[in-house]
């Protein structure tokens, strides 16, 4: 289902449900104007973003979830090429950003697992375990989110993360994308490249203000 992907032997990834900012994200890390707007579902194929002098891109795979005006049939065939994508390109793709809208995550994955409908973002987290690509939490909207640590605990728990969340920042990214404030993304994939090898690969990402 998704094609025309740039041949890259090194890729980071975003993943996560319709309308919680990846597309705002992606403008952030790459400086490039994306589709981004209110209506979930802007983004149904993936958005590439790729350094060919350093042989890498990044990835912002099209979101899950509700999407209005677009069938549930489709919505499944799209989870089902993330699920793909991921297994097929595992072995280039170095971290998989899980994106969370911080206001509604926690409510959103308790929902799921209280009617015993496993959150599809826990087995997408699971899959990038299994798969040997560095799961990293970017937690978005948090100007929405009053209780900072409160959810940030709450969301760490949710992954098999033990609170205080903040034990955990090469895995969990508080930001505001729409403000530009990701430089806990990018200290949580600088620290991933380093440890993988791929440190050179910096330079392609913006350099954090502290």
């Amino acid at each position: 289902m998704f094609e025309d992907r740039p041949r890259r032997s090194a890729e980071v990834v975003l993943l996560g449900r319709s309308n919680v900012g990846k597309s705002t994200l992606m403008r952030q890390l790459t400086g490039r104007s994306v589709p981004t707007g209110r209506r979930p579902g802007v983004t149904t194929s993936p958005t590439y973003h790729d350094w060919a002098e350093i042989d890498f891109m990044l990835t912002d795979l099209p979101g899950f979830g509700f999407m209005a005006g677009v069938p549930g049939e489709t919505r499944e065939r799209i989870k089902t090429a993330i699920v793909r994508y991921l297994e097929t390109y595992a072995d280039a793709i170095l971290v998989g950003v899980l994106v969370l809208d911080g206001s509604a995550a926690v409510e959103i994955i308790d929902r799921h697992l209280n009617s015993g409908d496993p959150p599809y973002v826990l087995e997408l987290f699971e899959l990038l375990v299994d798969l040997d690509i560095e799961p990293v939490i970017a937690v978005n909207k948090m100007d929405k989110v009053d209780d900072r640590d409160e959810t940030l605990d709450s969301i760490a728990d949710r992954f098999g993360y033990p609170p205080p969340w903040q034990q955990w920042r090469d895995h969990i990214a508080p930001v505001t994308a729409k403000e530009g404030r990701i430089d806990p993304l990018l200290h949580a994939l600088y620290s991933h490249l380093d440890a993988t090898g791929h440190g050179k690969l910096r330079g392609a990402l913006p350099s954090p203000h502290q």
